[in-house]
């Protein structure tokens, strides 16, 4: 098979995402698969989630759509707020859960609502500190003043730690959040509160309030900063290749550029960074776009593993495991198994 095969381990991600679930203090459990499921695949990630997941989080309406399309009946939140009237109908057709992150966002959901005639649901996302996105203090403290639309219902309230591992940057968060929480509560009513992605999980219990979003933690890796005994949790996905030829050394380079090899055998893998790996492989893994010449010893035809450690693979690179992850299986066959293959 020309395209490579990336083996995606739904046990593992089932028994990855209840470890964080028992860290949760009894908070729902929202697993995000965004990026197409850090690249394992949203929708057969979600299905394999199915009655340990609680929600799902998308980054986009399209990819909530394409959820719902793959018979996702849980909530969905949409996790970057709607940028135009096409979104919010959309994502009202399939039921999804919006964010809200400053009074615009909040007067489209309204406007669009109350034009066609339908209601919208959405979480309040508030800035404790990462200055992505979400409401300043002084901003939702006018916006709980002003008007609002019976077209709109607002069902949670989250934020985002951006150093989950400085134990003081996180507990000044988490403070800031619970006056959002309390002034918000006074005119909306019960809300769900959430905070924690993977790293706030790890941090604290006390942190998990009514939902935690843990995205990085279900496919098998960390947050910089945390760490976990071998074999809590282990990543769900390996790629491997096809060797398409084999070639015996005797002059010129291995691939482009200078590089003489060291070996008398080279063999021609077929994967590049089209693929989506990383050029800046050093030596005899220089990398084409769709094939790398490496020095290994290999028969044409033969599978070899071309990836099975995001943490590895990225520090090689100077990247982090999550950039890795959403990359590495663009192009590839996913293939899932439950169990050793």
């Amino acid at each position: 098979m020309q395209q490579n095969r990336a083996w995606i381990r739904t046990d593992i991600l089932r028994a990855n995402a209840q470890y964080f679930r028992s860290r949760s203090k009894g908070a729902a459990l929202c697993a995000v698969v965004k990026a197409d499921g850090y690249g394992h695949g949203a929708a057969m990630t979600a299905q394999a989630l199915s009655g340990v997941a609680d929600m799902y989080a998308v980054s986009l309406v399209e990819e909530g759509a394409r959820l719902r399309q793959a018979g996702i009946g849980e909530d969905i939140l949409v996790l970057t707020p709607p940028l135009t009237e096409e979104e919010v109908v959309r994502g009202a057709h399939y039921g999804l859960l919006f964010t809200v992150g400053d009074g615009a966002d909040y007067a489209l959901l309204a406007r669009v609502s109350e034009k066609c005639g339908f209601c919208t649901r959405c979480h309040i996302k508030v800035n404790t500190g990462m200055n992505r996105y979400g409401f300043s203090m002084a901003e939702f403290r006018a916006f709980v003043r002003g008007q609002l639309s019976d077209f709109v219902q607002a069902e949670g309230i989250y934020s985002h730690f951006y150093r989950p591992e400085d134990g003081a940057v996180t507990r000044a968060q988490y403070e800031r959040l619970l006056v959002f929480c309390r002034l918000a509560e006074r005119t909306f009513g019960k809300l769900v509160r959430h905070i924690s992605a993977t790293g706030g999980v790890l941090a604290s219990e006390d942190y998990c309030l009514d939902m935690v979003r843990v995205g990085i933690g279900i496919y098998g890796y960390l947050p910089s900063g945390f760490s976990l005994p071998e074999g809590t949790i282990r990543p769900a996905m390996r790629i491997d290749s096809t060797v398409a030829a084999v070639h015996r050394y005797r002059f010129g380079g291995a691939g482009y550029g200078s590089y003489v090899p060291k070996c008398r055998q080279l063999s021609t893998v077929r994967t590049g960074y089209a693929d989506g790996f990383f050029r800046s492989m050093q030596g005899a893994n220089n990398l084409c776009m769709d094939a790398r010449v490496a020095e290994i010893s290999a028969k044409k035809y033969d599978d070899v593993c071309v990836f099975s450690d995001a943490d590895a693979y990225a520090a090689a690179h100077g990247t982090i495991s999550y950039e890795a992850l959403v990359r590495i299986a663009g192009r590839a066959v996913k293939m899932y198994v439950d169990g050793e293959r």
